[in-house]
């Protein structure tokens, strides 16, 4: 008996995963997997929908066309419908059956079940109204005179927007794309119904930590991918915050800065 659990203590210590994994300190090399994963889906998805983002926010705050209100609500969906409903929607018209996804992978070879892209794209819908409206906030605010102005110059509706509105608009669209990006960081439900938990493929910081959850030694890695969990957020609305401080200290004077 003593011998069997000496050479069980032997083979616990003579294995660097087990004692890396262990460690209360230190991340293991698959925690910054996970990192390094739930990075390059979040930055991906705001790369994806950034510029439709733009168009959307510059289309309902600069135009009015019949069925602009059921515009909006269908930009604002996934703010209120439950995310394992988007994901199935995803699954649908993205899986390699859909309607959308079977034309790409038949054409492109382009696939997004089952794959990190495919967490991207469900973490760039999911985050597109957060973006959408900080973005057609910050287009509203720009006062149209100064577009007439431009207009009046000579200047055409492409040059007016790219120099004047823009420009003067572009901290609400920072602002817009930080927003987005901490919502990804903290995508679970529709990436999980999309892409499932792939470790290595999909499985991001969420999904990480929901995982362990299921083990009864994951406390010590949970707490470490929450806290990194809590560092990168904190750290993408801090930037938003900032952000918008400068704005309104550059178009407002500082006095309104330091309320």
């Amino acid at each position: 008996m003593r011998r069997t659990c000496v050479c069980a203590v032997w083979s616990r210590r003579a294995d660097p995963s087990i004692t890396l994994s262990n460690n209360h300190s230190m991340l293991s090399k698959e925690e910054f997997e996970i990192i390094a994963l739930s990075l390059k889906v979040a930055l991906a998805s705001v790369v994806l929908s950034a510029p439709i983002a733009l168009a959307c926010a510059l289309v309902l705050a600069r135009t009015s066309f019949p069925g602009k209100t059921l515009f909006d609500a269908i930009v604002h969906l996934p703010l209120v419908l439950p995310p394992v409903v988007i994901g199935y929607f995803l699954l649908v018209v993205f899986g390699k059956q859909g309607a959308v996804g079977a034309w790409l992978h038949d054409w492109f070879g382009v696939s997004f079940a089952f794959r990190w892209t495919g967490a991207a794209l469900a973490a760039a819908v999911m985050g597109f109204p957060l973006m959408v409206r900080a973005m057609r906030l910050s287009l509203e605010a720009v006062p149209p005179k100064l577009e007439w102005a431009a207009r009046t110059l000579g200047a055409s509706r492409l040059r007016t927007f790219a120099s004047v509105t823009f420009p003067l608009a572009l901290p609400g669209v920072a602002v817009g794309v930080l927003l987005a990006f901490a919502r990804s960081l903290g995508e679970f439900g529709a990436t999980i119904t999309f892409v499932s938990n792939i470790p290595g493929e999909t499985q991001t910081l969420p999904l990480a930590i929901y995982s362990l959850t299921q083990s009864p030694s994951g406390d010590a890695a949970i707490l470490r991918l929450c806290a990194v969990s809590v560092v990168l957020s904190l750290a993408a609305l801090a930037g938003s915050e900032w952000i918008n401080r400068r704005a309104r200290r550059r178009n407002f004077g500082a006095d309104e800065s330091a309320r």
